[in-house]
């Protein structure tokens, strides 16, 4: 009697770092480049399908523990165990900026065209002007680590969230705290701002996604519980649907009006989730 083929298949296996791989991010523009960043205080540049790095990149004298691209895959940001972060050209090869602030591990960080955000072990979020070494602004309130910031599409609020479940608002023009959502029993996994309207999606190991009204500061929508705790989630560009990625699978949704609507399924494990969304719905993220 012959077996049933294998569900899983492994793609690609290569060492990343001489020690623990603690960060990785794809490249969005082209979704064909990532960044890792490890215990051996690299940040190793790779282009997906190739089993060498293109560039290795040092600077950090501790763990790096978060990397991120800029929008046009030409700058890196990683943030180090030391609360240290570095700025990376990739055309030259080298460290550019170096900013200081940080008590901890920086465990997340966005850059965009309003700046560098950065969150840290340190219960802090910080926002640093790209055109010196300054900060910007620091945001207190967070009892326990930092670990997803993201700023709103027009630049003027940044989300922050925590591993107690905790997701703050940040008035930038104003330096304070808009709000709390104090909605999830479970760390927070990742969040994301709708791409046109006063809405932020978010999602956690206690199994849901909501949907928050930026406008009233309250939740509008949840999806249902789920067997395992949701990965991530981002909103399609279009505004009306939910991608939800859980262990073994992907989920559509969509969620105006109210209550939330599966539409979809994908049956698949968590590393070709990954491929889907950095495939099919980059734009997303």
């Amino acid at each position: 009697m012959s077996r049933p083929p294998p569900r899983y298949i492994k793609l690609q296996d290569f060492p990343a770092h001489n020690g623990n791989v603690n960060c990785i991010k794809i490249g969005t523009k082209s979704s064909g480049v990532l960044v890792t960043g490890g215990d051996d205080k690299k940040v190793n540049l790779w282009t997906i399908g190739a089993q060498t790095k293109a560039l290795s990149l040092q600077g950090h004298q501790t763990p790096v523990d978060s990397v991120t691209f800029d929008h046009n895959e030409e700058v890196v940001a990683a943030g180090a165990s030391s609360g240290s972060i570095k700025l990376f050209d990739l055309d030259q090869a080298k460290v550019t900026r170096a900013m200081s602030g940080h008590r901890s591990n920086v465990l997340c960080l966005e850059l965009s065209q309003y700046g560098l955000l950065s969150g840290s072990m340190d219960t802090n979020v910080k926002v640093w002007d790209l055109r010196g070494r300054d900060v910007m602004c620091t945001f207190k309130g967070h009892k326990v680590g930092v670990t997803h910031v993201k700023f709103s599409p027009d630049g003027k609020w940044v989300a922050s969230a925590s591993e107690d479940g905790q997701v703050k608002i940040w008035d930038l023009v104003a330096n304070k705290l808009l709000s709390e959502l104090p909605g999830h029993s479970g760390a927070v996994t990742g969040l994301h701002f709708h791409p046109v309207e006063y809405l932020l999606g978010t999602c956690s190991t206690d199994k849901t996604v909501k949907v928050w009204d930026l406008e009233t500061m309250s939740m509008v929508d949840s999806t249902p519980a789920e067997a395992t705790g949701v990965r991530a989630m981002a909103f399609h560009p279009d505004g009306q649907h939910v991608f939800s990625a859980l262990q073994d699978g992907l989920r559509v949704w969509s969620w105006e009006p109210p209550p939330c609507v599966q539409h979809d399924v994908v049956d698949m494990p968590w590393f070709k989730v990954m491929r889907f969304a950095r495939y099919d719905i980059r734009a997303m993220l």
